[in-house]
């Protein structure tokens, strides 16, 4: 285990994009991007992915330059054409372009299309809350979750996040899967060959297996029993993302780790609401942050949605981001491939 300093990562990230023609600008969004991410300390959607990245920009299948067209269609709603760009930058536009009609309307909700992998939806969440709005975000994926019931895969692992400004304190947020894991988690254990836990992927019969080299697809949130929750929640996130914004669902979405020179055709789904529209609007910030502060104090043993994600960061900003020798030995390959100072 190696550990480097984010800042760093983020310098070698954003040379690495703009070495394959992605501009300064959208290099420093997504790169930006992922480091936090990765200072979350969620893996499967940071730093790590950038190499599948720069493998997609140099076949073409995402284009490095495609700022994506923003259409007003409607007093509080825009859908934004991404040209099959890096869906990082897409989502971010879009959240800036929600966050504007929420603060002219009371809501903002922005579609994007003919995107590509935006990395974790918390992101685009937290970027409202920031700005003093309830953030809520979702993306589609392509197949790789078995429904309920079912022994082969059909939709994506189609994540949901939510976020409330949080008085005096980063906002409150939950970003999570409607599966059991994403599968960036059994890529990371291939490349580290290390077993998966029980409960989380089947194989090519549709059976429970640890080993993430015959894992072909993973089980929806709730597991054996419950997990029609998270197949429904799935289905209503493919339908919001995909067919909402033209795009294609389940099995017919581009395989992102299998079709490297087809473009993904994404959609994802922005919205900011503001509070201050609403009867609690002005004491809003102050009652989650009350919540938050009551929560732990339960008996037994209480996290709050995004406490891990927050502990991590103020680790990793000290002590640097952990990567695996594995991971290291790919990001190095990148870096001599196009000619960029190794991170390591």
């Amino acid at each position: 285990m190696r550990l480097i300093g984010h800042e760093r990562v983020a310098v070698w990230a954003r040379a690495c994009l703009q070495a394959v023609g992605v501009p300064e600008a959208d290099a420093e969004i997504v790169a930006n991007g992922l480091v936090q991410t990765s200072l979350w300390g969620i893996d499967s959607h940071g730093v790590l992915r950038l190499t599948h990245y720069l493998d997609r920009l140099q076949r073409g299948s995402t284009r490095a330059v495609a700022p994506g067209r923003i259409v007003p269609t409607g007093p509080c709603t825009a859908s934004l054409d991404g040209d099959h760009g890096l869906g990082i930058a897409h989502c971010v536009r879009a959240t800036n372009a929600a966050i504007g009609l929420a603060r002219d309307t009371g809501l903002g909700a922005v579609g994007v299309r003919h995107s590509s992998h935006c990395g974790a939806v918390g992101l685009y969440a937290r970027q409202a809350a920031d700005a003093g709005l309830i953030g809520i975000a979702f993306t589609q994926a392509d197949a790789i979750v078995v429904p309920f019931g079912g022994r082969r895969r059909f939709l994506g692992t189609n994540p949901i996040a939510f976020a409330f400004p949080r008085e005096g304190d980063a906002p409150l947020c939950l970003d999570m899967a409607t599966s059991q894991v994403a599968f960036n988690r059994v890529i990371n254990a291939r490349v580290e060959n290390k077993a998966v836990p029980p409960g989380l992927v089947v194989d090519a019969q549709g059976e429970p297996t640890t080993d993430p080299h015959a894992a072909v697809a993973i089980t929806p949130l709730g597991g054996p029993v419950y997990g029609y929750k998270g197949y429904g929640l799935a289905l209503m996130v493919d339908l919001l993302c995909g067919a909402l914004n033209g795009m294609a669902f389940g099995p017919h979405i581009t395989p992102m780790y299998e079709a490297l020179d087809t473009p993904q055709n994404l959609g994802h789904l922005v919205l900011a609401l503001d509070p201050q529209r609403f009867a609690g609007g002005a004491t809003l910030a102050a009652t989650v942050r009350a919540m938050a502060s009551e929560l732990p104090r339960e008996p037994g043993d209480v996290q709050l949605p995004g406490d891990p994600e927050l502990r991590s960061e103020r680790t990793r900003r000290s002590s640097g981001i952990p990567f695996e020798p594995g991971a290291l030995a790919d990001m190095r390959a990148w870096s001599e491939r196009l000619k960029v100072a190794p991170l390591a």
